[in-house]
């Protein structure tokens, strides 16, 4: 420990990122990143954005991009705010609605990274355990907590629950900011984004990363009321002017434009899933209902550490948790027709 440390930072246990080897070529399937190039309209904009006005800094409030995210899910622009991920848009919701001391609740069985911004802004947790089945039980959050914070779908589960229980959520604690992170929510949820017209206390984040395929790009974005996107925008601009560069701004806007190509990569990753859960079934493994480009999976008979180094040996990476609860289960990323085919031959191998 550096002496020259906060007490704050000595004592946060950061999030872990998936795995990015160096050491040789993995198939990847670990962090949950898109198996399928962006729209070629978005790299036609990154080659015409990669010129000389790159001396320039690009604009501070991304106009162009908040349009362009507005038309998409038919919001005004002032209830559009943009980051440098949805990571950056979660860690601005904390200084932006909770004080030192505040408390918020999320599931046991979530992201990790909503424990860790609570300690790093000095933010009070209390977490919802969720059910057998990993299913999140609404019903259990109380009142008397400032926020609330939802994956849909869940983290690593990549189970969705039905919009209608976020509702009965938001009706039964109006006094409370609930916070739907729907990074996942293009490959078969449903958003609540048509919800934040009528309720005051919603904020929905979503990302460019998963479905847009712009993970290396690093662009999120939240739609809520306008004084909710006030409060991040006043966050953002106590950090850093301009989060979002002019290249990625310029992709972003490609990405959301492309209605056609993002639907069709996204019914491509689904039909993978669903073929893929089916397969690992039939070697035995429990596999929970995903609706996001991942599934989470557990063999009766092999340890998901075991699992995980074999398949590492193979070539092959997937996430492996140790936390209690779900250190026996494997997350793994959705990728292209021939990763998975490989994949379910490698574990048809492991089980002889």
């Amino acid at each position: 420990m550096n002496r020259f440390w906060s007490k704050i930072i000595s004592g946060i246990s950061p999030y872990v990122p998936g795995e990015q080897p160096r050491d040789k070529k993995y198939i990847k399937l670990n962090t949950n990143e898109n198996p399928y190039p962006p729209s070629p309209k978005v790299l036609e904009a990154i080659r015409d954005e990669t010129s000389a006005d790159v001396r320039l800094y690009p604009d501070p409030d991304a106009i162009a991009l908040k349009d362009a995210i507005a038309r998409f899910y038919q919001v005004d622009r002032s209830e559009v705010f943009v980051g440098n991920g949805s990571d950056e848009v979660l860690a601005f919701c904390f200084p932006a609605f909770f004080n030192p001391g505040d408390t918020v609740s999320f599931p046991d069985v979530t992201y990790s990274f909503f424990p860790v911004y609570s300690r790093l802004f000095g933010v009070e947790y209390e977490t919802v355990r969720v059910a057998g089945d990993f299913s999140i039980p609404f019903d259990d959050f109380r009142s008397g907590v400032r926020g609330i914070l939802v994956p849909n779908p869940n983290a690593p589960t990549g189970i969705a629950a039905d919009t209608g229980e976020i509702e009965k959520l938001l009706k039964k604690l109006p006094d409370t900011l609930v916070i739907v992170d729907e990074a996942y929510v293009d490959f078969g949820a449903c958003s609540c984004v048509p919800l934040v017209h009528k309720y005051d206390n919603l904020l929905v984040v979503q990302t460019f990363s998963k479905s847009r395929s712009l993970a290396g790009l690093r662009v999120g974005f939240a739609i809520g009321n306008k004084g909710l996107t006030e409060a991040l925008e006043r966050v953002k601009n106590s950090f850093n002017s301009y989060t979002i560069d002019r290249v990625a701004q310029k992709a972003a806007e490609a990405a959301i434009e492309d209605r056609e190509y993002f639907l069709r990569t996204a019914a491509r990753i689904m039909d993978t899933r669903e073929y893929t859960a089916k397969e690992l079934e039939r070697l035995g493994f429990v596999v929970l209902p995903s609706k996001a480009n991942f599934l989470f999976a557990s063999h009766k008979n092999i340890s998901a550490e075991e699992l995980f180094i074999r398949l590492r040996q193979e070539g092959i990476l997937v996430r492996h948790f140790k936390d209690p609860r779900i250190d026996n289960w494997l997350r793994i990323t959705i990728g292209t027709d021939d990763d998975m085919t490989l994949l379910i031959e490698k574990l048809k191998a492991m089980m002889v």
